[in-house]
């Protein structure tokens, strides 16, 4: 009888333990690297076929959850997953792994211009997808694989952030000098001997250093984030793009891996010594909305009807936005290459004590979304003809905005 009640207080107390654990956090890697199957390279000049791989191109996945909400997010090396390709991923998990909710994936990617085509538009020409259809079912196999694996591994684990300001000697806005977000918002999720399971890093900056000047895959600088990371504190390390619409890009920086690398590096190493606060809340929630954007360009309509991008465009296209919450870090995702001005005004919605995340090509990938100014030429604003061009037009800045705020005043 006395061994039956210890045994009985033991494991009350072990579900005790387990309830005062406010979150638990599993993550995983996957490779997402070409296949030489006449893929063509994203960003940059068309027709630039793929011949090899410089470094790993990666899903990685972090699954977050408490006693009454999970989240889970992704991260891809590639120029901008689209909207269809989310709700892929939702429809396989749906089906594979009932336990967390489908609709709470987040997805974001980091913009590489030396990643495979996974819009359509850098194929040979403009008559010819660059869209293999064996690739994008590899990017979405791997993705689940990924959320799986990472559910998994899930334990309980502490919550950190930290804020900081970086690259004031590389990153430009080439149309917008004076417009810049530098912020660096951290988050690190540690077991409960302070190991690292995974790092969010977001920072605003296209993945350009190569640029069009290679053949071969890479993540650009983030290749050198991940490689000093991984060394570092091991973990996942998971790089999420922020607002470079406008045009965020590295200036004054030669053209190589040995520049990508060390440009990276320094950027690990930022995260890494940043001063780290504990979180103090213990809120998991998340919010969406699916949003049709009216469409201005007619470009994008000719470009789904002859297949270059499979995907419907019509007199308006659907999407989504979401805002979620970590602990004391608020969330936002923008669904494509959004101005530094939004996000600004992002985050100052957010009313949290700590970290702000704004994360750029996230649940889409439609292109630059730009002020208004920019589609008046009287304005003058550098590259705006190309911006707007590549837009599916003027409203969408502000839709994303007023979507947003409702959002976050439903919290």
């Amino acid at each position: 009888m006395k061994n039956r009640t210890a045994l009985l207080v033991l494991f009350l107390l072990a579900q005790l333990s387990l309830t005062a654990q406010d979150f638990f956090a599993g993550a995983a890697t996957r490779t997402i690297n070409p296949e030489k199957d006449s893929l063509y390279l994203a960003g940059g000049k068309p027709n630039r076929p793929f011949i090899d791989v410089h470094d790993n191109l990666y899903v990685k996945a972090l699954v977050l959850s408490n006693n009454k909400n999970n989240i889970t997010l992704l991260t891809f090396d590639c120029i901008g997953l689209l909207y269809p390709q989310l709700q892929e991923i939702r429809a396989r998990i749906k089906s594979e792994l009932p336990q967390i909710d489908p609709e709470h994936i987040v997805m974001s990617s980091t913009h590489t211009h030396s990643g495979p085509d996974v819009v359509g538009i850098w194929g040979k020409d403009l008559a010819h997808s660059g869209v293999v259809d064996k690739h994008m079912q590899l990017i979405v196999n791997r993705a689940v694989e990924a959320i799986k694996e990472a559910y998994s591994a899930k334990k309980p684990v502490t919550i950190s952030y930290g804020n900081g300001s970086f690259g004031e000697d590389w990153v430009k806005n080439i149309s917008e000098p004076g417009e810049l977000d530098r912020s660096v918002s951290v988050i690190k999720f540690s077991d409960l001997k302070g190991k690292n399971v995974a790092t969010l890093t977001n920072f605003a900056c296209h993945p350009t250093i190569m640029d069009d000047t290679s053949t071969a895959a890479s993540s650009d600088y983030v290749w050198g984030y991940y490689t000093y990371l991984d060394a570092a504190q091991g973990g996942v390390n998971m790089f999420l793009q922020g607002a470079i619409g406008g045009w965020v890009q590295p200036e004054g920086v030669p053209h190589t891996y040995d520049q990508a690398k060390q440009y990276g590096t320094s950027l690990g190493k930022y995260v890494f010594a940043l001063p780290q606060v504990k979180n103090t809340s213990k809120i998991l929630h998340f919010t969406s909305a699916k949003v049709d954007f009216p469409l201005a360009n007619p470009a994008f309509q000719m470009l789904s009807k002859s297949g270059i991008i499979k995907r419907t465009f019509g007199e308006t296209v659907s999407s989504e936005i979401a805002f979620f919450t970590i602990g004391d870090a608020y969330f936002a995702t923008h669904p494509g290459e959004t101005s530094p001005a939004l996000s600004f005004a992002t985050k100052k919605l957010m009313k949290n004590k700590g970290p702000k995340f704004v994360l750029g090509l996230s649940q889409d990938a439609l292109g630059y979304i730009i002020k208004p100014s920019f589609f008046d030429s009287s304005n003058n604003i550098p590259h705006s003809k190309y911006l707007t061009g590549m837009s599916i037009g003027p409203e969408t800045m502000e839709i994303i905005y007023s979507t947003l705020n409702t959002l976050v005043k439903s919290k």
